[in-house]
């Protein structure tokens, strides 16, 4: 491809790396459900996972350009790098609101690789996408703050030794502004005993991904993140920094989706000729490449608003869209080529298949950021 790739110094290492593990090692985790244990380990041991936490946390302090590279190379290597995404952005709420205690406690530990944060439990089943409407709550008492409810579609709990927990503290009813009364906590997986109950959700891709029962959690107030009453906000504050991973990720997937329907193309030969010859063929994947291309300039526009510390909601999100519309029309465009092989896991493109649709609805359905765009960019009245 005549890409022109900015980070090649990181593109290179990312690619050595996942050269190691290849497309039986990620086939076989997939058909066995397993998590990628042995490669995201050695991604924390070789600080790659901590590219976004400053150096004076241990971290690399690479920028958000730089740290969506890398995921993107993970997954066009053929990797799935959602099984460990979250340890990159799920910390930015700490180091943005957390106390300096805090900050010095867990980012230094988490840099290195010695504790995980990778559950970020916000998803409810009856609150969907209005997070407002969430009813696990967290009681004070003294020092302490206890919980129950229950969470949906919490990934990599099982692999995580930390959780970053969103809980209401005020009742919805009680609160003049419905997104106050909500409080991040950071929680102590190992320590929570009984107290939450991990049931998996068996998905149709290997994400790792749970339903959460929590009664009685006792969580210390000191583990609590900022002030009382404002964590959505802080919730808020991370969404550009995933959206822009995420979009990485989609591009990365997109990438290997057409790099392997390219090569197809032009090896499969039926009728005496290669089938890359049929515009049949030809049209579908040049059209999932221009999408692919016009999805990563926004990509890198958003990330350099980001890096900036300007504005870029707007960016951020039309980023998260357009890629990953574009991983998808590559994964049909692949599907379409490869034909009947298309759908043998031997091939890997059934797998890519079935990642790149995941992006089309989380962290958040392509609709709502439609819905995002229609009100906060264009103007047009609130829809819900």
């Amino acid at each position: 491809m005549a890409t022109r790739e900015e980070c090649p110094e990181i593109r290179r290492e990312i690619r050595k790396l996942c050269s190691k593990y290849g497309d039986a090692y990620w086939r076989n985790l997939d058909r066995d459900k397993q998590y990628p244990e042995v490669f995201v380990r050695e991604l924390m041991e070789t600080g790659w996972l901590a590219a976004l936490i400053p150096e004076e946390y241990g971290g690399s302090g690479l920028s958000i350009r730089e740290a969506g590279v890398i995921l993107e190379e993970i997954n066009r290597s053929g990797g799935n790098s959602a099984a460990c995404h979250a340890q990159m952005y799920i910390m930015g709420s700490l180091l943005r609101h957390g106390s300096e205690e805090q900050k010095r406690r867990y980012l230094p530990r988490i840099a290195s690789g010695e504790i995980r944060l990778q559950a970020f439990g916000v998803t409810e089943a009856d609150a969907g996408s209005d997070t407002t409407r969430i009813r696990t709550f967290a009681r004070r008492e003294g020092d302490y703050y206890v919980v129950n409810g229950g969470k949906i579609f919490t990934s990599r709990v099982q692999h995580s030794d930390l959780m970053l927990l969103l809980a209401r503290t005020t009742p919805y009813e009680q609160c003049e502004k419905k997104t106050l009364g909500m409080c991040l906590f950071l929680v102590d997986l190992h320590g929570a005993g009984d107290a939450i109950e991990v049931r998996p959700i068996d998905a149709m891709i290997n994400h790792e991904t749970n339903q959460l029962f929590i009664r009685d959690l006792k969580v210390p107030s000191e583990n609590r993140i900022g002030e009382e009453g404002r964590g959505f906000y802080y919730l808020l504050d991370g969404l550009n920094a995933e959206r822009i991973l995420v979009a990485s990720e989609s591009i990365g997937d997109a990438r290997w989706l057409i790099d392997h329907a390219v090569r197809y193309g032009k090896e499969r030969v039926v009728f005496n000729r290669p089938i890359g010859q049929n515009q049949g063929i030809q049209f579908p994947i040049a059209q999932a490449y221009a999408h692919t291309e016009a999805a990563d300039l926004m990509r890198f526009r958003a990330a350099a608003l980001f890096d900036a510390g300007e504005p870029c909601g707007e960016e951020a999100n039309m980023a998260k869209l357009l890629a990953s519309q574009a991983a998808w029309a590559a994964a049909n465009a692949a599907i379409d080529t490869y034909g009947g092989y298309g759908f043998a896991a031997e091939f890997d493109v059934e797998r890519k298949f079935r990642e790149a649709r995941l992006f089309s609805i989380a962290p958040i359905s392509n609709n709502m950021v439609l819905n995002y765009i229609a009100e906060h960019v264009l103007g047009l009245p609130r829809s819900y």
